[in-house]
């Protein structure tokens, strides 16, 4: 796929704040991608599509979740999780994008999941760390950010985990299982280099 045309049409969906914040975590993807040795065009094309779910309503989102079987009981319960899986749905039905590895890293990218590839990983943490974001503890994360990919991600996660627990909202299973996978890789691998 060529990313400048994508470009162009994805601007055409995504408008106002949610349009900078992709371009942000397009950039930050860029910046990952090359750090930790991932392909720099498809982080770039993924973090692009990353909210793509974010330009339906969340009653859109839920129809289609619910028509298509795509979420499950938690999700549906939570609208603000449900872009990411319906996105990816949405990213493979309306634009014919097959690429497992885009798919999976669009429909991790709000709750994580154990044994994240390198993409999937990027993306998260770009999401967490683009340069718009003044969250507690971004600063951190993302100096941390070229450091140790997945000690800038257990960060990411823990401070996740922490405010949607301040919100008292519902707290995904998987982002519970990405936090062990991580703590679990970070203990068995000293060296913390990511895996593809």
């Amino acid at each position: 796929m060529d990313i400048k045309a994508i470009r162009e049409k994805i601007k055409k969906k995504l408008t106002g704040q949610l349009l900078v914040h992709s371009l942000g975590v397009e950039s930050t993807a860029r910046r990952l991608a090359t750090a930790y040795g991932a392909n720099e065009e498809k982080a770039a094309l993924t973090a692009l599509f990353h909210d793509y779910g974010k330009t339906y309503s969340s009653s859109e989102l839920l129809q289609i979740a619910v028509e298509n079987n795509i979420a499950d009981e938690l999700l549906l319960l939570e609208p603000s999780l449900l872009h990411a899986p319906v996105g990816a749905w949405l990213l493979e039905h309306e634009w014919g994008i097959n690429d497992r590895e885009i798919l999976h890293a669009v429909k991790t990218h709000t709750t994580g999941a154990a044994g994240m590839n390198l993409l999937a990983c990027i993306i998260y943490l770009a999401d967490y760390i683009e340069p718009g974001r003044t969250c507690p503890g971004a600063a951190e994360i993302r100096e941390l950010a070229f450091q140790d990919l997945h000690k800038a991600l257990l960060g990411a996660v823990d401070l996740t985990i922490k405010y949607v627990l301040e919100k008292q909202s519902i707290l995904h299973p998987h982002s519970v299982l990405f936090r062990n996978w991580l703590l679990s890789f970070l203990r068995n691998n000293s060296s913390g280099v990511a895996e593809s």
